[in-house]
């Protein structure tokens, strides 16, 4: 009788899964037809080619998972799914000389997604070797000091080139994310107790031997990401770092440390960096007076916010190409142009859905590595999201991250995969999904 419960509720997740695929292929296609007629005034397949392989490509995911892992999240695929659909949609109305390579990147991130989801029998090789996952990401890290590169000509190099292909660049500061998320999950499992104890009893310098080796982990990161000027994956990491501790510790007194200490670093940044915190937060406190110069990227964006009004001018019949770099960190722009106010509410609830999902997973899950594995990639999502949706729309200064899913780039679009294959492989594990 509990078998066929199981089984009965397996299948009704199975076609609410279905239910939101489908949904997400018609509005795919249906944006694909518009960009088309909009574009060249016929259906074309030159806009179409790239959703027709995206559509083989979910469908064939949705076989294998309904297959190989009847106990998951039904959200989680779907969502991904809708975002990078949407993606391909604005790419190749943005930027569609990088059309082909982003489909070829959503071909691997899609088939790392799977294996991870599917393969692994549990995580245990991952809490195991912390430190070997991150050192190795600190080496990456460093190695871009050497040997970075910027593919675009000017800028930050923090880019590697992939040995023996052309023209093909993977960002360490990415893979950096996900290998410190695992650190700090199989380290707060270990020390859990004894950090709630020694805060307890001896307060916040009682906790500091337990937290020794984390600090200096976690130090050696930010400081890498601080030389090479890469501010925003450093935000990211502090974020990340003070959700976790307060998770461990339960003493908002972290919180409050946390946030100081920020407040001290950018300041400091401020006048470290002025040619790129100071411009930033200039351009966000009043870009009004550098409109056609440094502030010119931000304004930009304003006034595509303004355009959309609440409908969207349509898809391909805005202006957000005026917008530098549009396709990377001001995807969120094109939206707010060409989809409204409706379109970027509809990207906004389908990160807050992930993010309920990601927080509930933390919540029901019994293992504490994997509580903590579920809560730091459903932080970094949010966080990352927050951050560029806040500096696109002038909230926050800006800090050069990308929308997770929608924005164009290889290595945010394949680690992000990676981690949420890791979400979905945990709803596995969790009988209430």
């Amino acid at each position: 009788m509990q078998l066929l419960v199981i089984e009965e509720a397996q299948e009704q997740n199975g076609r609410r899964e279905r239910l939101l695929l489908i949904l997400a292929a018609a509005f795919v296609f249906v944006n694909a037809f518009v960009l088309s007629l909009s574009v060249e005034g016929a259906v074309s397949w030159m806009h179409l080619w790239a959703p027709a392989a995206w559509l083989g490509l979910t469908a064939v995911s949705h076989l294998m998972l309904y297959h190989y892992k009847p106990q998951r999240d039904p959200y989680i695929f779907p969502l991904f799914a809708f975002l990078t659909g949407w993606g391909l949609i604005l790419i190749d109305r943005l930027a569609v000389n990088f059309l082909g390579r982003q489909l070829i990147w959503l071909i691997l991130s899609t088939a790392v997604f799977l294996a991870i989801a599917i393969l692994p029998r549990n995580l245990r090789w991952l809490r195991r070797y912390r430190y070997t996952w991150l050192t190795l990401g600190l080496l990456l890290l460093a190695a871009t000091l050497i040997f970075g590169v910027n593919p675009s000509g000017y800028g930050a190099a923090l880019w590697l080139p992939i040995p023996f292909i052309g023209q093909v660049y993977f960002q360490p500061s990415e893979l950096l994310k996900l290998l410190l998320i695992i650190f700090l999950a199989s380290y707060f499992e270990e020390r859990e107790e004894l950090l709630r104890v020694s805060t307890h009893t001896n307060g916040l310098l009682g906790s500091l031997p337990y937290l020794a080796p984390l600090l200096l982990m976690w130090g050696f990161c930010i400081i890498l990401l601080v030389w090479q000027r890469d501010l925003g994956a450093a935000t990211l990491f502090f974020m990340v770092f003070l959700t976790l501790l307060y998770m461990a510790t339960g003493d908002r007194r972290y919180v409050l440390l946390g946030i100081g200490l920020m407040i001290i670093a950018g300041i400091f940044a401020y006048f470290a960096f002025q040619d790129l915190v100071a411009l930033r937060i200039d351009a966000w406190w009043n870009p009004w007076p550098d409109a056609n110069d440094r502030a010119f990227q931000i304004v930009q964006s304003l006034y595509a916010l303004a355009a959309g009004h609440v409908f969207g001018q349509g898809a391909g019949l805005g202006s957000p190409t005026y917008i530098p770099v549009v396709h990377s960190d001001f995807v969120f722009a094109a939206i707010a142009e060409e989809w409204g106010l409706i379109g970027s509410m509809g990207v906004t609830i389908c990160f807050l859905l992930l993010s309920y999902r990601g927080l509930k997973l933390a919540i029901l899950t019994q293992r504490p590595f994997y509580r903590y594995l579920a809560a730091g990639i459903t932080i970094l999502f949010t966080a990352q999201t927050l951050l560029i949706m806040g500096g696109v729309t002038k909230l926050l200064p800006l800090t050069g991250v990308t929308l997770p899913f929608v924005s164009y780039g290889g290595s945010s679009l394949l680690i992000s995969s990676v981690m949420l294959g890791l979400l979905l492989f945990l709803s596995g594990t969790v009988e209430d999904f």
